[in-house]
């Protein structure tokens, strides 16, 4: 760390670090504010997913008991044949967002199947779109508490170390200012005493 200069010049630079860091503050603190009310939709958005899943298979198993033969064979009934992400950017930090999503169901005969795979059919595609949506909300929820995490170290930063760092310097070198001060003005008195004498002894 380089050694403190004490004088003007520093003591400017000192005054024109503090008067930057308190100007780029408020807009730190903003955006720390406004991400961490974005974290907070996040996790309401996934936990109301999770809840969501959980009420939609209890009611298909509900409506579907049926569900409980083991010898059913589902496999394969409802797949994702595709899915289009896309992003957004959310106060600089780039999330996923589900645009799009395609499933294919198995072609199957009436005569094999029982009458209510069409209705097992579109209840899985929803818990499909639930579950896959979920998944983006938790990476979106990831990346939104990095960024809280990062914007927060560098409010922290500004507002405890460089900003108290500054107003310190500044105070080191405004004491030191003022004692030089003060020992030229007793130096000049001294100074000027001096002469008076010197000069009072030559008249003698």
């Amino acid at each position: 760390m380089a050694k403190l200069a004490l004088n003007k010049s520093a003591l400017s630079k000192e005054k024109q670090r503090k008067a930057a860091y308190g100007r780029y503050l408020p807009s730190l603190e903003m955006k720390q504010k406004q991400l961490l009310l974005e974290r907070k939709k996040a996790e309401e958005a996934l936990q109301q997913h999770v809840d969501d899943i959980q009420s939609l298979e209890a009611s298909v198993y509900q409506k579907l008991p049926m569900l409980a033969v083991v010898n059913i064979q589902m496999e394969g009934l409802v797949v994702v044949e595709s899915f289009q992400l896309a992003e957004e950017n959310l106060l600089g930090t780039k999330v996923p967002v589900l645009e799009s999503i395609h499933f294919k169901r198995a072609e199957y005969g009436y005569l094999i199947r029982p009458h209510w795979f069409d209705e097992l059919a579109v209840s899985l595609e929803k818990v499909m779109l639930l579950k896959m949506e979920e998944q983006v909300l938790r990476i979106r929820l990831e990346k939104l508490k990095a960024a809280a995490r990062t914007i927060t170290q560098r409010v922290n930063l500004f507002s405890k170390v460089l900003i108290p760092e500054a107003e310190v310097n500044i105070k080191k070198i405004g004491l030191f200012l003022s004692d030089q001060e003060r020992a030229g003005v007793v130096r000049s008195k001294l100074a000027k005493q001096k002469k008076l004498v010197d000069i009072g002894g030559e008249q003698l």
